[in-house]
């Protein structure tokens, strides 16, 4: 059915249409017309953010948690400058998010007008899509497609630019129709490579899972068919920081996270096995290592929905372009028909090996003393809260690292991060976006102080929609992970690592009108964290942590899984003088 209605009404509406439920954004004159818009209903609810970069990472996280695309409304101009780096963040993390800007009337473009900027050229590098929509008849079938984009094949943020007189007029508004797009993503397998893989999971001895975001944004539905693959087969798994919680962190299989600060089983089961099958992830290279020596003497297998990412970093031997979970529905399926056969002796003894690299240890810690380890503020915190509806997002350093150590997730969807482009500031957003999402959960942001600060102003949305989310900060007084860098790898030379001027946390919480807690002594941390989760506001949470301690295991730049620091040398003759792994 066709209706006629102004622009800015038709936002609204294909809004509404698409099933949108929540809009962070900022206003500002060249979306004043939306805004009015928005106002004149009761179906969407707007959240005002305190900064545009602040608006997309909420976008971020609703989207990661919920599993709905994101939607955030800003201005032109620095308004639209101001979510590069979410839309950057987003893209690399295939996160699916629309992007609503406004820009200066349509015969004003060019002129160099008022809070006017190239939109479109400024974000094509940085969404999987974008449009400038000069007409207003063209509006409708542009937002929708712009949805449809976002969402299907590989998610990605999109955006559409929206001149305001485009928003004054009035046109044609059409619902969405479906099937009407361009964009046709492949989502079923190739049923010849499908098998071709499975014959290899027949004969493999030692073989492995290696899992990533794509089997999340496929949907629940893959993450239970990678739970029945993996209890079937028997076969360990491990996963990239974006793939946490596709399989229990308590399943029988889970090796715990790989990569540069992953487990030390988990790597040394990449180095040494001769079956990788990676699920949904992109060969990152803080996953890899060192090219040449990414599991070297492996058959490897590739399933992802992204074309353009099979034989991108890593060459494989059986490439799969399509959706996880129609992929692991055909796999099981026909896996069972060939008689669910498998090298079970040869796995068994696999798993004897993966059993003796566990026996390391490799998170062990000691908490001694009156200073608290940031491992054990962790280790605390999942011990007081695993229990709890719990949503954790993160800032980027140290503590994201320790956090996907030390936090274990049992379910998809549950815990958002800045993985790709490892954005400071992501978190504290990004747990308003997932506080909206579930308002009866749990969400606490992990943070170092550092990257807190970046977006501290969202303390202002959290008080102002009364938000409950608790905001956890590791504060070693120092940029963590640039000092660990600078100890191990140029000589400690400490160049501007360290906060020589960082707020009264407590004051800053309360100058806001929330609930600010210290604690630095670990004899009270039980305690402290207990009067966290029973405030019912927001709680800014200083957690006074050991100023130069080092996140392991960590494998240095342009080194292999088998060459990892350890760190503790309490490893049983495990690592050399220097913390490296002896093999």
């Amino acid at each position: 059915m066709t209706r006629q209605m102004t622009g800015a009404e038709m936002v609204v509406q294909a809004l509404i249409d698409q099933g949108v439920d929540t809009v962070f954004g900022y206003p500002g004159g060249a979306v004043l017309p939306i805004y009015d818009a928005i106002f004149q209903q009761n179906h969407i609810k707007h959240v005002l953010v305190r900064h545009e970069q602040g608006a997309v990472h909420a976008a971020e996280g609703y989207a990661r948690s919920t599993g709905k695309p994101g939607v955030c409304l800003v201005t032109s101009g620095p308004g639209a400058t101001n979510a590069v780096t979410g839309l950057t963040d987003a893209l690399l993390d295939s996160i699916p998010i629309i992007v609503l800007t406004g820009q200066v009337p349509t015969f004003m473009i060019g002129s160099d007008a008022f809070q006017e900027a190239d939109t479109v050229g400024i974000t094509r590098p940085c969404t999987k899509h974008n449009w400038l929509v000069k007409e207003t008849n063209a509006l409708a079938s542009v937002l929708h497609e712009a949805f449809h984009v976002a969402t299907s094949g590989r998610p990605g943020p999109v955006l559409v630019d929206i001149p305001k007189d485009v928003q004054f007029a009035s046109g044609n508004y059409n619902a969405p129709q479906p099937s009407t797009s361009h964009y046709q993503p492949t989502v079923k397998g190739d049923i010849t490579s499908i098998t071709e893989l499975v014959e290899a999971m027949e004969k493999a001895e030692r073989p492995l899972f290696y899992t990533g975001g794509g089997v999340i944004n496929s949907g629940p539905a893959a993450s239970q068919l990678l739970r029945e693959l993996v209890a079937a087969t028997n076969f360990p798994i491990t996963s990239t920081l974006m793939g946490l919680g596709a399989y229990p962190a308590s399943g029988d299989n889970w090796l715990g996270m790989l990569g540069m600060h992953g487990l030390y089983e988990a790597n040394m089961a990449m180095h040494g096995c001769d079956l990788m099958i990676n699920i949904g992830a992109r060969f990152d290279d803080r996953i890899t290592g060192v090219i040449s020596e990414f599991s070297p003497n492996s058959t490897k297998a590739h399933i992802d929905i992204d074309p353009s990412s099979i034989n991108k970093v890593i060459r494989v031997d059986i490439p799969i372009v399509g959706d996880v979970g129609h992929v692991l529905e055909d796999l099981m399926k026909v896996w069972k028909s060939r008689g669910r056969k498998t090298n079970s002796a040869a796995v068994a003894n696999w798993w004897s090996q993966i059993k003796e690299w566990q026996a390391i240890e490799c998170l062990k810690f000691t908490q001694q003393g009156k200073v608290i380890k940031p491992q054990y503020a962790l280790s605390r915190l999942e011990a007081l809260t695993k229990n709890h509806d719990r949503y954790i997002t993160t800032e980027v350093g140290q503590h994201q690292m320790w956090a996907a150590q030390y936090l274990g997730f049992e379910d998809p969807n549950r815990w958002m991060t800045s993985g790709g482009l490892g954005t400071m500031g992501y978190g504290f957003p990004a747990s308003i976006g997932v506080q909206m999402g579930h308002p009866e959960s749990l969400v606490i942001n992990v943070a170092g102080e550092a990257s807190w600060l970046m977006n501290m102003q969202e303390l202002g949305t959290a008080m102002q929609y009364n938000l409950p989310v608790k905001q956890f900060i590791l504060n070693n007084e120092r940029l963590g992970m640039v000092r660990q860098w600078q100890e191990l790898l140029h000589g400690e030379r400490y160049s501007s690592s360290w906060s020589e001027s960082l707020p009264d946390f407590v004051k800053l919480a309360e100058a806001f009108g929330a609930k600010g807690i210290l604690c630095s002594d670990p004899d009270d941390l039980d305690e402290a964290i207990m009067e966290m989760l029973n405030h019912d506001g927001p709680v800014l949470f200083d957690c006074l942590v050991e100023k130069h301690e080092n996140c392991f295991p960590m494998i240095p730049s342009g080194k292999a899984h088998n060459e990892m620091l350890l760190g503790d040398a309490d490893t049983q003759g495990a690592i050399d003088a220097k913390g490296s792994v002896l093999v």
